[in-house]
């Protein structure tokens, strides 16, 4: 009986298609970069340090603001790129895809985000991304062994952690966890909250995650591939206008 009415409430409250989760995303993602590239690099750290009360102040709570809604994109785009992995006609595609735009838009990334042209500090979310497909290709070919599995879950952890990527380790333990418990919607969310309480704000991903219909929704392949590099372009090029 319990476990006829927990299904009949995932039922009624699956209502976001795949498309409808990647919107989500990439609107949260786009604030939180309008944030980081419009308001603190354009803005607030030219005018540093900030003083309590001021009009500077305020604008700083206004990009916190910001911020705090623009954690809740990753924890999705992890959720989507393991359906992506899941549902794939050509994961050997879908790897190179992933690793093809993690170099294109590093420029853009360190332009909007670190106003330079080419530094390695902090790579783009697209490198977390496709060393977490990375390790989901190993985990799935050896399903049987967990042993090999949680060497690749602490190889691809280390590896982001060098490569220092958006994330760093904790994206690849998040998609990991998430894989791992893909069957388990309790669960998932569980691990997954857990594993981001370094970023709590992240854990609000997981109503609509939780939301998801298991429909692809609208066709939008390519869409975040395009939008990515673009709009990085976009917000370097309106923060030199503005500080220029």
């Amino acid at each position: 009986m319990d476990r006829h009415i927990s299904s009949r409430f995932r039922h009624r409250f699956a209502l976001l298609s795949g498309s409808s989760l990647k919107i989500l995303a990439l609107v949260c993602m786009l604030i939180d970069h309008i944030g980081a590239a419009i308001l603190y690099e354009g803005i607030l750290l030219p005018n540093a340090p900030i003083i309590i009360g001021t009009p500077m102040h305020r604008l700083y709570l206004f990009y916190r603001a910001l911020r705090f809604i623009g954690r809740i994109a990753f924890p999705i785009f992890c959720f989507l790129l393991i359906q992506g992995f899941l549902y794939t006609s050509n994961r050997k595609r879908y790897v190179i895809r992933l690793g093809v735009f993690a170099l294109i838009s590093e420029i853009p990334f360190d332009l909007a985000l670190n106003n330079q042209l080419l530094e390695f500090t902090h790579q783009n979310v697209f490198f977390t991304l496709f060393i977490g497909l990375l390790v989901l290709v190993v985990m799935d070919c050896f399903e049987r062994n967990p042993y090999i599995q949680v060497i690749a879950v602490a190889a691809g952890m280390g590896l982001a952690w060098l490569l220092k990527t958006d994330y760093s380790y904790h994206g690849i333990l998040l998609i990991a966890i998430l894989y791992f418990f893909r069957y388990y919607p309790a669960l998932s969310t569980i691990g997954g909250c857990i594993s981001l309480l370094w970023e709590a704000p992240a854990c609000l991903a997981f109503i609509p995650i939780n939301m998801y219909n298991g429909e692809r929704g609208l066709s939008l392949k390519y869409v975040f591939y395009v939008f990515y590099p673009l709009h990085l372009m976009i917000l370097a090029g309106v923060r030199i206008l503005l500080i220029s």
